[in-house]
């Protein structure tokens, strides 16, 4: 089949790998323009692209795809190329920018999306780590017919994923991925065939994941140890839980709930043992047991390494 391709990130990517090696003609890619990353803040080009470029596939960068927006020139130039293409259908993976209603019209079979849970449970932008987040016990890959809402089209195929009790956002967005690509190429098979069977999404249950902000990466030592220890999970490896300490940054990066407590006896954020197992901090109802941290400018270290080259206090308020 002849696709477009329109995503940026390494989730896309995968799935740009398996319509590529399942014999798809992708003649078009989209992907977001080069954003400066690293110690020097180079511009980089997305996962997409380097996938793209190394496979001979032509690439665009539209700043926008609205013909009435800021940049009408790189819409009308992206517009000009989706025609050219004449393209079967556009398959849109984490692209990061949204698809006006002439570009949902442009493909003969139209546009679908692997989205990363089961809609409507967590439309919109950061659904992998919103999941670990509330703790949910699973989530999956749908992929969807697109329309002008968001994430509101009909569902074309769906399959469920554990979210397991030590999964971060990191091992649960590979495990998504590899199944985005695998669902995406089956259903591209069923539209070939004509056999697509869309059904609409329910009307309850719908939530929605907001985009990740870095001021979230805080940690508040008055929730639950449950919670914190979700949060931790949810928000590795961006932007990765902190608490201050001594007037710096310590990045915490694993951690799991510990032995209930009296909270009136303790102050959330105490630090209140130093084993090489963990470190234990008082939180709203029980210890959160923090297993791995790093320093500002430092590495990733195991609780008993880190403490050998960091002078934690029993009794220091963390936060």
């Amino acid at each position: 089949m002849k696709l477009v391709f329109a995503g940026t990130p390494e989730f896309a990517a995968v799935a740009l790998a398996r319509l590529h090696a399942a014999g798809h003609d992708i003649v078009l890619v989209l992907s977001q323009p080069d954003r400066p990353a690293g110690r020097g803040m180079k511009l980089q080009p997305s996962s997409v692209k380097q996938f793209a470029l190394a496979h001979g596939i032509v690439v665009a960068q539209p700043r926008s795809l609205r013909l009435d927006g800021k940049y009408p020139g790189d819409a009308q130039a992206a517009r000009t190329a989706l025609a050219v293409a004449q393209a079967d259908a556009m398959v849109v993976a984490a692209y990061g920018l949204i698809l006006p209603q002439w570009v949902l019209d442009q493909p003969r079979l139209g546009c679908f999306n692997i989205h990363a849970s089961l809609l409507p449970r967590w439309r919109g932008a950061a659904p992998i780590h919103r999941a670990i987040e509330a703790g949910d016990p699973a989530t999956g890959i749908t992929i969807m017919q697109m329309d002008a809402g968001l994430d509101t089209g009909d569902m074309l195929l769906a399959q469920t994923l554990p979210i397991f009790p030590t999964d971060t956002t990191g091992s649960l967005h590979d495990r998504l991925a590899g199944l985005g690509g695998e669902l995406m190429v089956e259903v591209l098979t069923l539209a070939g065939q004509g056999e697509l069977q869309p059904a609409p999404q329910a009307q309850e249950g719908v939530t929605y994941a907001s985009k990740i902000d870095k001021a979230e990466a805080s940690i508040d030592w008055s929730q639950t140890a449950q919670t914190i220890s979700q949060r931790v999970r949810a928000f590795d490896p961006f932007p990765g839980a902190s608490t201050l300490h001594a007037g710096e940054t310590l990045k915490i990066w694993a951690a799991r709930p510990g032995s209930a407590l009296a909270q009136r006896l303790h102050t959330p954020g105490q630090i209140l043992a130093l084993e090489p197992s963990g470190i234990a901090v008082a939180a709203l109802d029980s210890t959160l047991i923090i297993t791995e941290l790093q320093r500002p400018g430092g590495k990733r270290l195991a609780s008993a390494e880190f403490l050998r080259g960091c002078p934690l206090q029993i009794g220091q308020v963390l936060g």
